[in-house]
């Protein structure tokens, strides 16, 4: 009898220790990919902090000034006057935005106008340019409040 326990003693020693080696592979595995990733977001931060490097040199007032007499006869460029400027909320609705047409209203204004069409009917384009019409949206008026020299930034999509 105790033989037999011993037996499986060693058994379940034995599984322990597969378990527990598998368990620290996996381990092990899983600090190399991380040791990976973090690798890699460290390079993919030092190449956005060089295209930043880039840009900020590209975009220098002189030397883009001095593109701009180089080319001048070719682009003919012309500065922007202050009242080509708007706000974000001045410019149009986004498509995202835009009211959804109800498709089952559109279908039964064009079949009755489309049947009323068919009797002969008078007015009937009068009923389907109705039935077609949709309000326009339009950018919300300047505000005579805001300052002048204040610039909204930001993204359009708020």
């Amino acid at each position: 009898m105790l033989k037999t326990f011993d037996l499986v003693l060693i058994g379940v020693m034995t599984a322990t220790a597969t378990v527990t080696y598998t368990i620290k592979h996996r381990a092990e595995l899983k600090v190399e990919e991380v040791h990976r990733l973090e690798a890699e977001i460290k390079l993919e931060k030092d190449t956005i902090d060089l295209l930043k490097a880039d840009w900020a040199l590209q975009s220098q007032p002189n030397r883009l000034e001095r593109l701009v007499k180089a080319y001048n006869e070719e682009l003919k460029l012309q500065p922007t006057e202050s009242t080509a400027l708007v706000h974000a909320k001045e410019l149009p609705m986004l498509k995202s935005e835009v009211p959804v047409p109800d498709v089952t209203e559109a279908k039964v204004s064009a079949k009755s106008a489309t049947e009323a069409s068919a009797k002969g009917a008078p007015g009937t384009k009068g009923a389907q340019a109705t039935a077609k019409a949709q309000p326009i949206p339009m950018p919300a008026p300047r505000g005579e409040a805001e300052d002048a020299d204040q610039i909204e930034t930001g993204s359009v999509e708020e």
